[in-house]
């Protein structure tokens, strides 16, 4: 497939970044290699006559926006995640301290906010109003899902005088800033459309990591311990984890790895069975509780989705296909096949969804939170638009918004990470 990671730009930039001069800016023509491995990148080559590289983000020594003349905006939209206060505030800092941009307005409701039906008035973000918002899980914008009427949008973009606006969410929220995006391209107005990437899933294209992820998986750990100790404490006892991860596995594939008492790991990737045929579930659960006399399992939301072929598929606000509840499908399944066999089967029941995604940022995620923000600042002042922040090879890149929505990305089932979860839970499908 021939890629082409060409950002858009407002027009040149010819205004002396406010920034202290001391700032390490970046070459206006900065780029990183999307292939790491040469011979990738040589095979590329040979097809499509170019190598693909993404554009830097970062500082740069001329800017498009006259700082003094910016208004921003800043929205959450789709469903809660770690670190969306951390990103809301860094944005805030970043503009009014060190660019010295008069009003950083706060949306309410996503795109809502932007819609004169709903009325809600925007906030005027300040420091002081952002200093401790970090420690608090959701966000202080509030957030709804779905889109909106990208003209609608666009005209109250002009009527508050908004230049730059900052879309944080996943890939429903970065389609509709894409339109809002192109609606005011069409129009000839230079307002800055950037997109900051948050899904707890990890499953936004062209990007090795998205925020929130780290500190989903970071929660997950003592569920899966909670689970484990459950399970252990009745007779054949099984501890079921039901994670997010609608069309991904990344949550339940790296809370397996991050705590290995999980025995079966069940991703969307990867099809399987219950009694009989290839990755047959209940057979190998079987064979473990007799050898062990308990077992974990953690599923991902989306995993299974194929036993309700039959049942009507509806979406969300977003576009998103409603999955049905494999977690408690399996719940039900392994208690009847237990009445089935006559083998005593207990199942311990986890879904700690809204416990995952409502908190507070971990560690590394809250200074990624931060660095993703700053840098989508430095993108947006430079004139670039219909781009979303991401993170390739350890350096922070532009991504053109509809290349970072034009699939999901997924786990490979042939690939390492998906061979080191499968070494890790030793009880095989059998």
């Amino acid at each position: 497939m021939e890629l082409d990671f060409t950002v858009k730009k407002l027009g040149p930039c010819e205004i002396d970044s406010p920034l202290d001069p001391g700032t390490s800016f970046d070459a206006p023509d900065s780029g990183i290699f999307y292939h790491a491995n040469p011979k990738d990148q040589e095979e590329y080559f040979k097809k499509f006559g170019k190598i693909p590289i993404f554009e830097k983000a970062g500082p740069k020594g001329k800017i498009f926006h006259d700082p003094a003349w910016t208004k921003a905006g800043i929205l959450t939209a789709g469903g809660l995640c770690p670190g969306l206060n951390n990103v809301i505030k860094s944005l805030t800092l970043t503009l009014k301290m060190h660019y010295h941009v008069p009003v950083v307005y706060g949306i309410p409701y996503g795109y809502r906010g932007l819609d004169p039906k709903f009325a809600y008035s925007p906030i005027n973000l300040t420091p002081e109003i952002v200093d401790a918002i970090h420690n608090e899980g959701g966000t202080v914008l509030g957030s709804s899902r779905g889109g909106g009427d990208a003209k609608k949008i666009v005209e109250s973009l002009v009527r508050m005088n908004i230049n730059v606006l900052f879309c944080i969410g996943g890939d429903g929220t970065l389609r509709c800033a894409h339109e809002i995006a192109e609606e005011a391209m069409n129009r000839k107005l230079s307002i800055s459309v950037v997109g900051i990437p948050k899904t707890i899933d990890n499953d936004i294209c062209f990007m090795d990591r998205t925020f929130g992820f780290e500190s989903a998986v970071f929660a997950t750990v003592p569920i899966i311990s909670a689970a484990h100790n459950e399970a252990k404490g009745a007779p054949n006892g099984v501890g079921l984890v039901h994670v997010m991860g609608r069309d991904s596995g990344f949550i339940a594939a790296y809370a397996t790895l991050a705590n290995t008492h999980v025995n079966y790991c069940l991703i969307p990737e990867e099809k399987f069975n219950l009694e009989e045929g290839e990755n047959a579930l209940f057979p190998a659960l079987l064979k473990r509780l007799k050898r062990r006399q308990h077992a974990v399992v953690v599923v991902s939301e989306g995993a299974g989705q194929e036993f309700f072929s039959e049942q009507k598929r509806e979406k969300d606000a977003s576009g998103n296909v409603l999955h049905q509840n494999i977690g408690l499908y399996l719940k039900e399944k392994i208690s009847e096949f237990s009445k089935k066999t006559g083998f005593e089967i207990n199942v311990k029941y986890f879904d700690p969804t809204y416990q995952i995604r409502s908190i507070p940022a971990q560690g590394a995620d809250a200074v990624f939170c931060s660095l993703l923000a700053q840098n989508a600042v430095h993108v947006a002042m430079a004139g670039a638009t219909d781009v979303v922040i991401g993170h390739w090879s350890n350096n922070f890149t532009q991504v053109p918004i509809s290349a970072a929505t034009s699939k999901r990305k997924k786990i490979s089932t042939d690939g390492s990470l998906w061979r080191s979860v499968r070494l890790s839970t030793w009880a095989k499908y059998e």
